[in-house]
């Protein structure tokens, strides 16, 4: 079952990286979406997003946001080495951003002792 489990969700990744890579040739160079402004103008006015960990009795890690101004940003993972990862792409995804954009919307870890991207 966790074999198929964890199949499903590498094709589902593929299946989404090649979706977004598509849409990145499509659109041209000179395109960005318009979540890519919405999110470098968030991070400007309200500076990063701060994540509390939850450790679920399954081992599975749920990463909650906890000061994001238009709701909450949730995801999870089975390992600790997929956090950062899963944590950037749900905030690609809260401001509609492709995956295929990661590289110039920059969000990355902020600081060592507390979970906050910007």
């Amino acid at each position: 079952m966790q074999q198929e489990v964890s199949k499903t969700s590498l094709n589902m990744r593929i299946v989404k990286q090649t979706k977004d890579q598509m849409i990145k040739v499509l659109l041209g160079k000179t395109s960005v979406p318009r979540g890519l402004a919405e999110l470098n103008h968030y991070f400007r006015v309200y500076g990063p997003i701060g994540f509390r960990r939850e450790k679920q009795e399954d081992g599975t890690i749920v990463m909650i946001s906890e000061n994001f101004r238009y709701g909450s940003i949730i995801t999870h993972m089975r390992n600790e080495s997929d956090l950062n990862e899963k944590v950037i792409d749900a905030i690609l995804t809260a401001f509609e951003v492709p995956s295929s954009y990661a590289k110039e919307a920059d969000v990355k870890q902020v600081g060592k002792e507390e979970y906050a991207f910007a």
